[in-house]
Order: structure tokens, then C-alpha cells, then sequence
């Protein structure tokens, strides 16, 4: 088994002591994290030895909520009020197909190499092909496949959508790094009937993931009132699916109760401050979700809605907003963020026995960041640094299971080339249906 010592570094081990060596060394063994440690490592034979001077290392990053393939919309209709009904839908139907997703999955894993994502929980159409990228680039995911009632582009009623599911599970069950799951869009995407349907699968299917949009927007949670006299949370426990594991995404407009329902059930939350805010839909009230227990990881949506698939740009927003409503700066502050960013967001995905701290015992997917930058300097707090200086462009080498995806800037399990390439053909694809669209052709 090859062995790896990475020393001379910064080290952030993100344990419940928030232990940090400086300057440091990681041993490796394999996928495996073997040891970390203060000073000079004890003397091994290794196979390669890494210095890290003037760099940091740190867990990699846990993104668990994020719709890769819709990296091709990135500023698509940016400033028209009706660009979801006007172009995003049409064109879905009309245009995402294994082709796109595959072109625009492979774009969004570029990203989050480059920017110091290691796991990630994704949730579009032919996810599958989804799996299949993400397996070639290296990275560790769980891929859910999308239910909804409102013609996706990948099945026609909910018979084939769970059919689709069916086929990711026996394609990925087993897999080290790929974990299939199943995704319904949302409450009122789905509704009540076919949520219970969910449930009765999963309770079946113990081993695959959930995950959901929950109360996201103020027409969910109208739809929720008037159509069940509930809070879409509410709705959510009587089809059966508040329960342990539940992935659910945005959950801004939360009661008091609701927030209890949810602690109480095991949930986990995927914050997206930075979509939530671009979008204008409200904040969401995470520090009363962390107070009683729930985990909440740090997300970036799609790239249709937050534009950057890297946590670096999400940082700044979730502590912010935080201090905002507490009008005060001790809301959220750094270490916590980091730790939402890491072992919490791996909690979030139920990988943090896993993933998500430097521990012995865990898989090696960890990031080695550069700390030559002008703006990085001085270093009174190393979190502060990575939460309101550090940048995707920091980042000099990537991990997973052991293997390096990134070394000195240069991806190895992507062709970048090649990878931007076949983004920016099926780009040209949508830019004539928005053409057709404006014309009132489509």
C-alpha cells in the first residue's frame, strides 16, 4: 500500500477539539488517513513526501446541495423578472438531454476540483449519467434523481421517474464514492400522494439518501396552507418523509415548530445563503436550526442560481446574514462556518464517519491551499482567513480516496480543454432557443 507524507504545513484538523498543527504533517496509507501531528513527522519509509511549506491543509470541502449539470445556465436571463417560465423551463424540455447533462455535470466537477470540493450531493434529470461523470472525475457524491410533476425533461409520470431511480441504485449501490439517492423535487412539485409513495420506497430502500427542497419560497408555503392547513414542513411529516437522514435544501420559512418537527426527525439542512439571497427569498434561520441540533452544511445551489459552484464565495454570505439579523458580529463566527464547510456538511450527507475532519480512520479527501497571496497575510485566525480572504484560485491540490485530482493547478481526472469545450457547444445550442424564444417562435 503506497504511503504519503504531507508535512511542513498549516494543518486544520477540524476534530471536536479543532485541533490545528503549525506547522504540521498528514500521513497517509492508501485512501486512508493514517496520522496527524505537530512538527517534524516520526521518521517512515514513504513512498512520496510532500512539502507543504507556506501552505495549509484542511479537509476537502462538502457541497450538499447543488444541480451540476444546470452549470450551463450560469447567467442565463439574469434580469428578467420571468426567466424561470420564460426560458429556464422551455429550455429544459426542450434541450437538457445525457448530453447536456454530461457536458455540463463535467463543467460543474471542474469547478468544485478547482475550488476544493471533495464531496458533493447533487439532484437533477439522468442521473446516471451524472454517476458517471462524477465516477471518471474522481470526486465523491451522492447523485439524487429528480421527481416532479412538472414535465421534466427525463420522465414523463412519476411510474418511469422511479423506474430512473431504480436504475441509478442498481447502477451505484456499492459504489466507494458514489452513492445513488432519491430526490423529490418539492412539496408542491410532488404533493402529498406521491411524497407517501417516497416514503414507502424509502422505508424499503434504508440505504439510499433523500433529499428535497423545503420551504424555499413563500408560494410553497401558501401552497402548504391552503391547500393542507400545514407548514410545508408539516406536509412533509405526514406523507412520512421527516425523518432521519432527510436531506432537505433552502428551509427559510420555518416556524418555531417546525424547527422542532425537524430536530426531532434527524434532519439535516443544505444552506444556500448566497442563492437565497441573489434570489431575494429571505434568510434562513440557521443558528436556531444549529441550537437544537440540526446539521446544516454549507451549499451553492446551481450555478443557474448562485452562479459559482465554489464554497469560498458562499462563506462571506452565511456569516453576514447571520450577523445581520443579530446585529452584532457574534453570530456564526469563522471556525463555525469552517466546520459547516467540512465535518457538519459531511454530518448533513451521513458521511461524517467518513469524511469531513483529518481523523485516522477516514478517507484521505483533503486540500492543500496556498498561502502566498498578499490578502491571505497576516494570519491571526486561520478560519477568518478561509472565510472572508481565501479564494477557489488558493487552492493548489486536491485529494479524494487518496488520489490527487489536482497538483499545482493542474487537474488530472478532467480534460479541461475538452471539458469547457463541450460546455460552450451546448451553450450555443441554448443561446439559439432563447433567439427563437425572443422571436416567439419557440
Amino acid at each position: 500500500m503506497s504511503t504519503t507524507l504531507i508535512v511542513n504545513a498549516m494543518v486544520l484538523v477540524l476534530d471536536e477539539a479543532m485541533t490545528v498543527h503549525e506547522p504540521g504533517w498528514v500521513e497517509l496509507a492508501g485512501d486512508t488517513i493514517v496520522a496527524t501531528g505537530p512538527g517534524a513527522p516520526p521518521k517512515r519509509d514513504c513512498a512520496a513526501i510532500v512539502d507543504a511549506s507556506g501552505c495549509l491543509v484542511m479537509p476537502g470541502m462538502v457541497n450538499p446541495h447543488t444541480h451540476m449539470a444546470m452549470s450551463v445556465f450560469r447567467g442565463l436571463g439574469e434580469d428578467v423578472d420571468d426567466r424561470l417560465y420564460r426560458y429556464i423551463l422551455p429550455i429544459e424540455r426542450k434541450l437538457v438531454t445525457p448530453e447536456m447533462v454530461r457536458a455540463g455535470t463535467a463543467l460543474a466537477a471542474l469547478e468544485m476540483i478547482q475550488g476544493g470540493v471533495t464531496t458533493l450531493a447533487d439532484m437533477y434529470y439522468f442521473e446516471t449519467v451524472v454517476g458517471e461523470v462524477l465516477d471518471r472525475a474522481g470526486l465523491r457524491a451522492l447523485v439524487g434523481q429528480t421527481l416532479a410533476d412538472f414535465s421534466p425533461p427525463d420522465h414523463r409520470d412519476f411510474a418511469e421517474g422511479f423506474a430512473r431511480v431504480e436504475a441509478l441504485v442498481s447502477q451505484f449501490s456499492g459504489h466507494p464514492r458514489i452513492t445513488p439517492s432519491i430526490a423529490p423535487h418539492a412539496p408542491y412539485s410532488t404533493g402529498l400522494a406521491v411524497m407517501e409513495s417516497i416514503a414507502r420506497w424509502s422505508a424499503d430502500h434504508p440505504g439510499v439518501p433523500v433529499q428535497i427542497h423545503l420551504a424555499e419560497s413563500d408560494a410553497e408555503v401558501a401552497w402548504a396552507r391552503d391547500t393542507h392547513g400545514l407548514s410545508s414542513v408539516e406536509v412533509t411529516q405526514r406523507a412520512g418523509l421527516l425523518k432521519p437522514g432527510l436531506i432537505a435544501a433552502h428551509c427559510l420559512h420555518l416556524s418555531d415548530n417546525d424547527i422542532a418537527l425537524m430536530a426531532a426527525a434527524g434532519v439535516g439542512v443544505a444552506h444556500n445563503a448566497r442563492s437565497n439571497g441573489k434570489a431575494g427569498r429571505g434568510i434562513a434561520p440557521i443558528e436556531k436550526l444549529r441550537a437544537v441540533g440540526v446539521p446544516v452544511g454549507i451549499a451553492t445551489d446551481g450555478a443557474m442560481s448562485g452562479n459559482t459552484l465554489d464554497l469560498f464565495s458562499q462563506f462571506g454570505p452565511v456569516s453576514m446574514f447571520a450577523k445581520l439579523l443579530g446585529r452584532s458580529r457574534k453570530p456564526m463566527p469563522a471556525r463555525q462556518v469552517i466546520r459547516m464547510a467540512t465535518i457538519e456538511g459531511a454530518r448533513v450527507l451521513g458521511l461524517d464517519h467518513a469524511i469531513g475532519s483529518l481523523e485516522p480512520g477516514k478517507q484521505a479527501d483533503l486540500i492543500v491551499l496556498d498561502l502566498s497571496a498578499p490578502r491571505l497575510h497576516p494570519i491571526y485566525d486561520p478560519y477568518a482567513m478561509l472565510v472572508f480572504a481565501a479564494m477557489p484560485t488558493d487552492v493548489r491540490h486536491t485529494m479524494v480516496a487518496g488520489t490527487w485530482l489536482m497538483v499545482d493547478r493542474q487537474v488530472r481526472s478532467l480534460d479541461p480543454q475538452k471539458t469547457l469545450a463541450d460546455a460552450l457547444q451546448i451553450a450555443s445550442g441554448f443561446r439559439a432557443e432563447i433567439a427563437r424564444i425572443d422571436a416567439g417562435q419557440a
